[in-house]
Formats: structure tokens, C-alpha cells, sequence
């Protein structure tokens, strides 16, 4: 072997990096371009918050079938298909003429998606070694931030110069050409990959989990009648609702609530992405270093614990600010937090999954995106309710406690298949 190999497994997580950072910038660009839109189609901020919880809900309601078609057909033909769907409908946004043509277009870009993180931890599960396994998962969300991040400014720009219609065409066009190369480029598994050396092949076979014999079919009562199923599905519902308040809500609040400009809330906006995406680094490696150490159950549960915990008092920190930067930097804090639980919780379903990790994963997801599809109405309609915003960050603040207590009592030891 060269000794300036580079091992095959970091290409294929570079390429899952890019998969979950156009996937952002797709997702973000509704929450940058809503000021826009809502002048062109006359909506309201309540009508808003059900175009963008479209989204959410067509996300929630395909993440099983999705996972389930990635763990049988495989994630290479499953995650080409699901980026040039969700491309196709991101370019169709900017073809809505009216209301309900925009909500049903932003619901299929959000089914179209609803596959991609199953399919990516099916993926994890042949291509990545147990030990790996916590920064691979804090590399993948990072890229999601990132996206999201890189989308606020970009997007901005963007609409500034030609306008929210062509701007959703050229980001549609840069999806499909991704596609198209993933399906090129990629293998279902690191055996058949013609480019991989006997040496890492051998390695990855011998560190990831077991994967001997016929994958063994998950079943529904196996699936849903694990407390340890509900637990993942509860806490993750507490960290989408908060993060995705980032998604939908966070550049209108800013730009509104500061007197901000376009480009200046699109700035701001990308404070809070840009420590998500620290937090996935950081807690990465925790998962990591604690799961060599021997404590695979420590590994899952510390740094989600921890991040709940930061979420929280960057919630209620938040909320003593009466400046853009004080508030920023509260929020940064919370969705840092927010963010350290995803490593754990999507390592934790491919633990308890194995060769079903993308059904379980996708369960797990689909209830998370539940919060999402709370959070985008909840933020206007409280609001509505109350008379003040504070009542939503309180909401969220305790759910995050709730989600504490659900880690208490999750075990990634406990397999939903019985041996």
C-alpha cells in the first residue's frame, strides 16, 4: 500500500459531510427567503409558519419508509434517489404561484429528504468501525450547520441579486449534479468498493459490529414496544424542537426584533449554526473517547446529558439579552448544546438497530421532526396566545429537562433484535 493512501472510509465521510451540507442549504433558505415570499404570495406570519411546517411534517411522516428502503435496497441507490427528489422540489419552490401551491411543494421537499440521515447511518454501520463511529456522526451534523450557516448569507446574496425564484432554480441544479455523482462514486459496502486496499478493507470488517449472516427483519412490535425506542424518540423530540427554531424562526425574529437588515440578520442568524456545528465536533469526540476508554452506556449518555443541560441555560440566558450580540450568544450556546446530542443519539440507534439502523434511525427522526413541525407553528401561534415570545424559549427549556431524564434511562446495550 502507498504510503500516501488515504483510507476510502474518509472519502465516503467526506461525501456524507456534503450530502448533510446542501441538505442545510436547501432546508435554510425557506427561513432567509420568508420576507419575499411572504410579500410575492400575501401570507401572513401564521401562514408562514405552515409553509414552513410542511416541511417538517412530509420530513416526519417518510422517515420510516425511508429507512427501511435504505436498509433493504441500499444506501447508494436510496440516498442518490432522495437528493435529486428533494432537489427537484427545492427548484420547484420558486415556480409557487399561491399558498397552497407553496405548502404542497415545501411538503414533498420535505418527504423527498425524509431518507437521507437513515440512509447515511445505514451506510455507518457497514462502512465505519465502533470506535469511530461518535466523530464520523459530529462530522455529518457539522455539515448540516454548516449548511444552514453558509445558507443564511449565501441565500441572502443571492435573492438580493436575482431574486427568491432563481435563487431556489440554482440551488435545485447544484443538488441533482451531486446526485448524480454519489451514485457514481459510491458503494453499499466497503467490500465492493474497487478502490479500497485489502489492509482497511480487513480493518473495517474486523472493528465495525457484527454483521454475520441474513439481515434479520425488524418487526413493529420489536420496534415500538422498546422502551428504549420511545426514550430515543422523546429526548430527540426536545432537541428538534429547539434546533429547529434556528430553521424557521430565528432570521425573521433577529431582523425584526433588532431592526436588522437582510444581509445583517443573515450574519447574525449564522452565529448560533455555526456553534452547532462546534458542538457535533466536540461531542463527537467525546462519544469517542469515552467509548474507547470501556463505557459504551457513558459514551451515549455524558454528552447528551451535558448538551441538554447547555441547552437549557442558553434557552433562559437568552432571554435576559436586549441586544443582537447578548442574544446570539445565548442562543449560541443553547443549539452548541442541542447540537453535542446528535452524535450520541444517532450512534445510540445504530447500537440498538445494527443492520436495521436506518428504520430505527428513521423512527427516531421522524418523531424529532414532529418537534419540528411543532416548533414552526408553536413560535407564531404563542406568541399569538401570550402576547410575548419568551413563552415559546420557556417550552423548550422544559423539554430539554425532559429529555434528561429520558437519557437517564437509555442503554445502547440493549439490542432490538434478540440474539
Amino acid at each position: 500500500m502507498s504510503r500516501f493512501y488515504i483510507p476510502r472510509r474518509y472519502m465516503f465521510v467526506a461525501g456524507t459531510f456534503l450530502i448533510s451540507l446542501f441538505m442545510y442549504i436547501d432546508r435554510a433558505c425557506i427561513s432567509t427567503a420568508k420576507d419575499p415570499i411572504a410579500g410575492d404570495l400575501g401570507l401572513s406570519d401564521n401562514q408562514m409558519g405552515w409553509v414552513l411546517s410542511a416541511f417538517a411534517l412530509g420530513y416526519a411522516l417518510f422517515q420510516v419508509p425511508g429507512g427501511l428502503m435504505a436498509d433493504r435496497f441500499g444506501p447508494r441507490r436510496i440516498l442518490a434517489a432522495i437528493i435529486m427528489l428533494w432537489s427537484l422540489f427545492t427548484a420547484l419552490t420558486g415556480a409557487a404561484k399561491a399558498y397552497f401551491q407553496i405548502l404542497l411543494v415545501r411538503f414533498f421537499f420535505g418527504a423527498g429528504e425524509a431518507g437521507a440521515f437513515p440512509g447515511i447511518s445505514r451506510a455507518i454501520y457497514s462502512w465505519i468501525p465502533m470506535r469511530e463511529r461518535g466523530i464520523v456522526q459530529g462530522i455529518n451534523f457539522s455539515g448540516t450547520r454548516l449548511g444552514a450557516a453558509f445558507a443564511m448569507p449565501l441565500v441572502a446574496w443571492l435573492i438580493h441579486q436575482y431574486g427568491w425564484r432563481i435563487s431556489f432554480l440554482y440551488l435545485g441544479m447544484a443538488g441533482i449534479l451531486f446526485a448524480i455523482l454519489w451514485f457514481v462514486f459510491f458503494r453499499d459496502k466497503p467490500e465492493d468498493h474497487p478502490a479500497l486496499s485489502e489492509q482497511e478493507k480487513d480493518h473495517i470488517i474486523a472493528n465495525r459490529q457484527e454483521q454475520d449472516g441474513p439481515r434479520t427483519p425488524l418487526s413493529g412490535s420489536a420496534l415500538f414496544g422498546s422502551g428504549n425506542m420511545w426514550l430515543a424518540m422523546l429526548q430527540y423530540f426536545g432537541s428538534n424542537f429547539t434546533f429547529f427554531f434556528c430553521l424557521s424562526w430565528l432570521f425573521p425574529h433577529l431582523k425584526k426584533t433588532f431592526e436588522l437588515d437582510l444581509v445583517e440578520a443573515g450574519l447574525y442568524a449564522s452565529g448560533p449554526l455555526i456553534a452547532g456545528a462546534l458542538g457535533n465536533w466536540f461531542s463527537g469526540l467525546l462519544v469517542d473517547n469515552i467509548y474507547k476508554r470501556g463505557h459504551w452506556k457513558a459514551s451515549r449518555k455524558v454528552p447528551a446529558i451535558v448538551g441538554f443541560t447547555l441547552m437549557i441555560a442558553g434557552l433562559l440566558g437568552s432571554l435576559a439579552m436586549n441586544n443582537a450580540p447578548g442574544a446570539v450568544a445565548m442562543l449560541s450556546l443553547a443549539i452548541f448544546g442541542a447540537d453535542m446530542t446528535l452524535s450520541p443519539s444517532w450512534s445510540f440507534c445504530i447500537d440498538i438497530g445494527k443492520e436495521n439502523a436506518g428504520a430505527v434511525s428513521g423512527t427516531m427522526n421522524m418523531a424529532g421532526n414532529i418537534g419540528s413541525f411543532v416548533t414552526a407553528l408553536a413560535f407564531p401561534y404563542l406568541m399569538s396566545w401570550t402576547g410575548t415570545e419568551t413563552t415559546f424559549f420557556y417550552v423548550a427549556a422544559v423539554l430539554g429537562g425532559i429529555s434528561i431524564l429520558s437519557w437517564l434511562r437509555m442503554d445502547p446495550e440493549k439490542s432490538l433484535i434478540k440474539a
